[in-house]
C-alpha cells in the first residue's frame, strides 16, 4: 500500500523562488521540510548516494542510527542497492550507539537491529562494519571507548535522527559539546523510551549504553539531522532555531559548519516558518489562514479577535495581511463569525433548522455515524464526549475498532482476570496462563494464546464503555482486528489491501452519512496514521468503484490524548457540559486495564482521561480567550471532505 495520509492545503508560506537566506531566516540550522517522511528519505537517500558515488579514493565513511526514524531511508537505500544504483563495496558504516550490557546475538541490540534494517540487504564487506561491542568487559571499557571514538572521528557523512527532548544517540540533557565516545547510564525516562525494544519491561532494559559523543559528531565532514512526526517538533524547533544548550544536546550540533536538517510537516510545525510564516515571507492568505494568523495575533498580544487594533496587525508582521484582505476592523469581524459558526451542539446537524452557517448539514436526520477507533480506548478518550451527543442525539452510531490492543495490556492484569474467573466458580486457569507468561522472551512476540486472552480482555472493557451511554454493545459494536497489527511485538506488520478490505466490507454494509477518525500524525510509523490511511484507501476504492452511498459521505477527523487540532484548523466545535465531562471520563475509566498505568508513548505520566480533560478544557478556554462563550470543554474536529 503506498498511499499516505497528509492534510489538506491550508495556505501558508509562498517559499518558490523566496531566496534561501530569507526562508532559513530564524534557523541556525537550515531545515528542509517535506510532505512526509517518505520523500524527505527519498532526499537524504540522493545526498548519500552522490556522496558514495564522488568518493574516488578509500572507503566512504558513513555514520548511521537506528530506531523507527531511518526505516524509510534503509528501505530506499537497500532499494537502490539491489536495483544496482549504488554499492556498498567501498563503504564502511560506523553506528553511533548500543546498550550495555548487551551482545550482539541479541534481537534487541543495535548491532542487530542495524544488520536487519539496511546491512544484510547491501553489498558491504562485514570487516568495513563498526557498531560499538555490548559485551566488553568492564574492566575494558575505557580503552575500547577511546579505541572506537578514534576509529568514529573525522566520518565522511553523520546521519542520525534526534529523539523528543533533543537526544542524539545516548546522548541526553546535560552532555556536553566535549563529550568523546563513553558509557552513560540511563535514566528512567530513557530506560522506560527504549523499554519498547525488551516487552515494556524495564527490568529486562539495560541500564547504560555506549554512545559517540558530541565532540566525536561534530568531528564528522557533513551532518544530517532527521526527525518525523508532531511529538518531535517541540525538539526540531528548540535544535533549529533555539540557543545551543546541553538540555538539548542536538542543538550543540548548531557549531557544525556543514549540518542539515530533514523534517517532515509534522515535525516542523513549530518552526517559526510554520507557526507564523508571514514573519518570513509572502504568504497565500486562504480563509482558514486568515484565521490562523488573527488566533496567533490574540495569544501574542492577549486580546480578544474583536479588541484587535491596526497597530497589532503592524506591529506584529501582519502588514501584507492588511494589504491582500482588508481593513483590520473588517477581518475581525469576519474571522470572530468565522469561529464562531464552528461551534455546534448538535454534530450531526440539528434537524428542522437553518443549517447555512452551521458545521453539518440538518438532513438527512437521523444520520448512520461510523466512528473508527485505531485502539479499543481513542473513541472515548478523543471524541468521547461528542459520542455521546451523537448517541443520545437519536443518530444510528457504530464505532469500529480496528485493532485488538492486545499488547497494551500487562500481564498482571491477565492474571487477575484469571484469579476473577476462578473465584467465580469457574475453571482454575489461573497457573496455566501464570506458565504462558512466564514463556515470554523479551523482544519477541507473544505468545499468541496470551494475546487472545489480551484482546478479549479489550474488547469487554470497549464494550462496557459505550453500554454506559447506550450503544447496543451486539449490533452497533465492531472489531476488525486489522492484520497489520497482529505481529505480537511494537513492531507491527506493513499495511496491506487485506486490512483495507475489512474496512471496505463495513463502510458497505453501514453505508454512513458520517465518519469520524484519527487525525494523529505524531508516529509516521504508528497505529493512529495506519489505521487512518487505510480507511482512507478503502474510501477511496470505493469512490473508484463508483459506490453510490460515497458520494454524501463526510469525514471528520479527530485528536487523540496528546494534542488537538489548532483553530485555525478546526472546522467542527462541540462543546461540552459538566456532566458531560463526566460521563465521558466514566466511560474512559471502564478501560480499565489502561488505567493507573503510565502511557505511551512520551514522557507524560498523566492517565489517559487526565489528558484529555486537560485538552478540551485548554480549548473551551481559548475559545472564551478568542470572545466566544465560555464553556466547561470543547472537542474540534477537521472536516477532510
Amino acid at each position: 500500500m503506498s498511499k499516505h495520509f497528509t492534510l489538506p492545503y491550508e495556505g501558508g508560506l509562498i517559499d518558490k523562488n523566496l531566496p534561501a537566506g530569507i526562508l532559513h531566516t530564524y534557523e541556525k540550522i537550515w531545515t528542509h521540510v517535506y510532505e512526509e517522511s517518505r520523500p524527505a528519505s527519498y532526499a537524504i537517500a540522493d545526498v548519500i548516494v552522490d556522496a558514495i558515488a564522488a568518493k574516488k579514493d578509500g572507503l566512504f565513511r558513513l555514520g548511521l542510527t537506528t530506531g523507527s526514524t531511518p526505516i524509510s531511508l534503509y528501505n530506499e537505500l537497500a532499494r537502490r542497492c539491489e536495483a544496482g544504483k549504488v554499492s556498498f563495496a567501498n563503504v564502511e558504516v560506523v553506528s553511533i550507539d548500543e546498550y550495555y550490557p548487551c551482545s550482539k546475538e541479541e534481537a534487541q541490540s543495535r548491532n542487530n537491529r542495524l544488520h536487519k534494517a539496511l546491512l544484510d540487504k547491501v553489498d558491504i564487506k562485514k570487516e568495513n562494519v563498526h557498531i560499538p561491542d555490548g559485551s566488553v568487559a568492564p574492566e575494558n571499557l575505557g580503552d575500547y571507548c577511546a579505541k572506537f571514538d578514534a576509529l568514529a572521528r573525522g566520518l565522511d557523512l553523520l546521519v542520525i535522527g534526534i529523539g523528543e527532548q533533543g537526544q542524539v544517540g545516548f546522548n541526553e540533557a546535560g552532555s556536553n559539546e566535549k563529550t568523546r565516545t563513553r558509557v552513560v547510564r540511563l535514566s528512567y525516562a530513557s530506560r522506560k523510551r527504549q523499554s519498547g525494544n525488551f516487552g515494556h519491561d524495564i527490568a529486562a532494559t539495560p541500564d547504560k549504553a555506549i554512545t559517540l559523543g558530541i565532540s566525536t559528531m561534530l568531528s564528522a565532514k557533513k551532518i544530517i539531522l532527521m526527525a518525523w512526526g508532531e511529538d518531535k517538533a517541540s525538539a526540531v524547533k528548540a535544535i533549529a532555531e533555539g540557543p545551543a544548550t546541553q538540555d538539548c544536546p542536538a542543538s550543540l550540533l548548531q557549531a557544525h559548519d556543514h549540518i542539515s536538517f530533514f523534517v517532515d510537516e509534522g515535525a516542523a510545525s513549530l518552526l517559526t516558518r510554520s507557526e507564523a510564516p508571514w514573519l518570513v515571507g509572502p504568504c497565500d492568505w486562504t480563509r482558514k489562514f486568515v484565521r490562523k494568523a488573527v488566533v496567533w495575533l490574540c495569544q501574542v498580544t492577549g486580546k480578544p479577535i474583536l479588541k484587535l487594533t491596526e497597530k497589532d496587525y503592524l506591529n506584529n508582521g501582519l502588514g501584507e495581511l492588511l494589504e491582500k484582505v482588508g481593513k483590520f476592523d473588517k477581518i475581525n469581524i469576519e474571522v470572530f463569525n468565522d469561529l464562531q459558526h464552528t461551534i455546534t451542539g448538535w454534530p450531526g446537524g440539528k434537524p428542522n433548522a437553518d443549517d447555512s452557517t452551521r458545521p453539518v448539514a440538518a438532513k438527512p436526520f437521523p444520520k448512520t455515524v461510523l466512528i473508527f477507533s485505531p485502539h479499543p480506548d481513542d473513541d472515548v478518550i478523543s471524541m468521547g464526549g461528542t459520542f455521546i451527543r451523537l448517541a443520545t442525539q437519536g443518530h444510528d452510531v457504530h464505532v469500529a475498532y480496528e485493532t485488538s490492543g492486545n499488547v497494551a495490556v500487562h500481564d498482571d492484569v491477565v492474571l487477575q482476570h484469571m484469579d476473577c474467573a476462578f473465584q467465580l466458580g469457574f475453571a482454575d486457569k489461573f497457573e496455566e496462563v501464570k506458565k504462558i507468561v512466564e514463556s515470554k522472551v523479551p523482544g519477541q512476540p507473544e505468545p499468541r494464546a496470551l494475546l487472545e486472552m489480551k484482546g478479549a480482555i479489550r474488547r469487554s472493557e470497549a464494550r462496557g464503555a459505550v453500554r454506559s451511554f447506550g450503544l447496543n454493545d451486539n449490533t452497533n459494536v465492531h472489531f476488525l482486528n486489522l492484520p497489520f497489527y497482529e505481529s505480537g511485538g511494537i513492531k507491527k506488520n506493513p499495511r496491506t489491501q487485506a486490512d483495507v478490505d475489512i474496512i471496505k466490507k463495513l463502510m458497505n454494509e453501514l453505508k454512513p452519512d458520517m465518519i469520524f477518525m484519527a487525525g494523529d500524525l505524531a508516529d509516521p510509523h504508528g497505529t493512529h496514521r495506519v489505521c487512518t490511511e487505510a480507511a482512507l484507501e478503502a474510501l477511496e476504492q470505493l469512490k473508484e468503484e463508483k459506490v453510490a452511498w460515497t458520494a454524501k459521505t463526510h469525514v471528520w477527523l479527530y485528536r487523540g490524548a496528546w494534542m488537538e487540532w489548532e483553530l485555525g484548523r478546526v472546522d467542527m466545535a462541540v462543546p461540552l457540559s459538566p456532566d458531560e465531562v463526566v460521563k465521558k471520563r466514566h466511560a474512559i475509566f471502564r478501560h480499565l486495564s489502561q488505567k493507573d498505568i503510565v502511557p505511551f508513548p512520551g514522557e507524560d505520566p498523566r492517565e489517559f482521561w487526565q489528558r484529555a480533560e486537560e485538552r478540551t478544557s485548554n480549548t473551551a478556554k481559548l475559545y472564551d480567550q478568542l470572545g466566544m462563550a465560555e464553556y466547561q470543554a470543547m472537542e474540534v474536529f477537521l472536516k477532510l471532505y
